[in-house]
């Protein structure tokens, strides 16, 4: 899978990705990441890529000229329009359920905006997808871009070394995930529960279940709106909160 990061800061995006999961990943091939630089396309000899406002207010406007051709020579040798990522807190929020669906893609462009923001007319030119990671403001469009990216790369195959582990995490099947355990048994006077060392793979699995459950429930209720759940998760979540309420009381 191939990330392209148009932006004002190359060497972050680099040096922000070329390490840990998606620098090895990078290094075997299984994804590329090119960080363009935008000013590279300025024709002011300075090298501007910003003007002040039509209209008045403060803060500068990236200008469309430069990023549309930063544009222009990312996609000139591809056979099909990719889809282009624009973050902006005016975006629809990342989820697990996105960054699926954007694995799928053979090419991904990322615009990364600064200032007061991107002449608008840029964007309805090329960007396909607004996206944002979070309600709050940041000084740029890296940051997010590169938050996107680590997720989506999980997802491709071959980027982790265990080929399991992506199915199993948090959000995947729309419920948070269950506790971790490691050695030692016991730490501070808290052991592993005994499910985990039974070696019984069954009674793991309904454990590990069960707690996903209950964790969503306790940290992210909303979330089980969009969850499929059976009767007898239905029954078991019931049961659970019927069990804190009267711990509670007492």
């Amino acid at each position: 899978m191939n990330f392209y990061v148009m932006t004002l800061f190359p060497e972050m995006i680099e040096q922000g990705l070329g390490t840990s999961i998606t620098g090895r990943a990078i290094e075997k091939g299984y994804i590329s990441v090119k960080a363009v630089n935008i000013r590279d396309y300025s024709t002011d000899k300075y090298r501007h890529v910003d003007d002040y406002p039509y209209g008045g207010g403060a803060g500068m406007v990236m200008q469309p000229g430069p990023i549309f051709d930063c544009y222009t020579d990312i996609t000139g040798s591809m056979e099909k329009k990719p889809r282009v990522v624009y973050m902006t807190p005016q975006g629809k929020v990342f989820s697990q359920s996105i960054a699926q669906e954007l694995a799928k893609e053979e090419d991904l462009i990322f615009l990364c905006g600064h200032y007061e923001g991107v002449d608008e007319r840029i964007l309805e030119e090329i960007v396909t997808d607004n996206l944002s990671i979070g309600d709050y403001v940041l000084t740029g469009g890296e940051l997010p871009a590169m938050v996107m990216i680590d997720s989506i790369s999980r997802l491709v195959p071959g980027v982790l070394s265990n080929e399991t582990s992506a199915q199993y995490e948090s959000f995947q099947d729309g419920l948070l995930e269950y506790p971790q355990y490691t050695r030692p048994e016991e730490f501070h006077g808290k052991r592993v529960p005994e499910v985990l060392l039974s070696g019984h793979h069954a009674n793991i699995e309904k454990w590990r279940h069960e707690k996903s459950l209950e964790r969503t429930y306790m940290r992210r209720p909303e979330l089980l709106a969009g969850v499929e759940l059976s009767k007898k998760d239905k029954a078991y979540l019931d049961d659970f909160v019927d069990k804190m309420e009267k711990g509670l009381q007492e």
